[in-house]
């Protein structure tokens, strides 16, 4: 087995993607061969293996910032939401089954199986893994049956960061909450705090850091800076709440080009060759009258 870093975030959208994508990056120009890895996504928008195989277009984002080909052992289980409470399953980039929530709950431990062969395998190909949480780790109520957060971080053995989003507000209390719940053994994985998506100077947050760690036993590890435009397709639903990832909501726009927010919207990405085009400007509506 080789080397191994978990990345987790106190919620979703914490920007865990863009800093696992980072490492990858940082790595790779270090001469490490470095993969990335989420055991669990959940997604409408997939990328396709050169293999035919369906995985998180953000984990095929993180594997060309390793510079290495989009592999499915970096996304093994793929979660297609159909409704509110339903979802296709995809395992190991191929359909297995559609389930409500409730019943991906009972899937997990034979998930958990396919999950730990893919990761094992990444391993033993690539220097370091760097493996990608989903949403929070500290969610108690799943906690018995977490197979993509601090569970695999404990049974691979792997140090694990939190990455916190401090552009919400309550940066502080989130990371010492998302320690405080979370129990010893998954505790005791915890290296360090990230805090993202800072505008302003990084010296306003040393008070705030040293508290965390004098109340929590963990360093803050380094600050990272708010960036409006970051070439990670979102995923989470938080996420097409503003403009779409590649908008640019301060640049003069010619065209106007208003895109309608399904409840269910999918392959929201096609909207990226509009966004990037100078002098066209893309929003989301609610509304026609929007």
């Amino acid at each position: 087995m080789r080397g191994a870093l978990m990345v987790c975030g106190t919620a979703s959208d914490a920007g865990k993607s863009h800093v696992v994508a980072g490492l990858c990056r940082s790595l790779h120009r270090r001469g490490v061969r470095v993969a990335p890895f989420k055991a669990q996504n959940m997604s409408l928008n997939s990328y396709v293996t050169h293999d035919g195989h369906e995985i998180g277009r953000a984990q095929a984002a993180q594997a060309f910032a390793a510079r290495v080909e989009p592999d499915v052992a970096m996304n093994p289980i793929l979660l297609k939401p159909m409704s509110e409470t339903d979802c296709q399953v995809i395992v190991m980039g191929r359909p297995m089954t559609a389930v409500s929530a409730a019943g991906y709950h009972d899937l997990k431990p034979q998930l958990l199986e396919t999950v730990l062969a893919a990761l094992a395998d990444l391993r033993t190909r690539f220097d370091v893994v760097v493996l990608e949480g989903a949403g929070s780790p500290a969610e108690i109520n799943l906690l018995d049956r977490d197979i993509v957060n601090l569970p695999i971080a404990v049974a691979t053995g792997c140090r694990a960061i939190v990455v916190g989003d401090i552009e919400r507000g309550g940066v502080f209390a989130a990371l010492v909450g998302t320690v405080q719940v979370l129990p010893p053994d998954q505790r005791a994985c915890i290296g360090g705090f990230v805090i993202n998506k800072f505008r302003g100077d990084p010296a306003l947050l040393l008070d705030g850091a040293e508290q965390v760690e004098q109340l929590t036993g963990v360093p803050t590890l380094g600050v990272l800076p708010f960036v409006p435009d970051v070439a990670i397709d979102a995923e989470d639903a938080m996420a097409f709440a503003g403009p779409p990832p590649r908008a640019s909501v301060d640049r003069p726009a010619v065209l106007d080009v208003a895109a309608i927010r399904f409840p269910q919207v999918s392959n929201a990405t096609d909207l990226d060759p509009l966004a990037i085009e100078p002098g066209i400007a893309v929003r989301w509506i609610d509304s026609v009258a929007a």
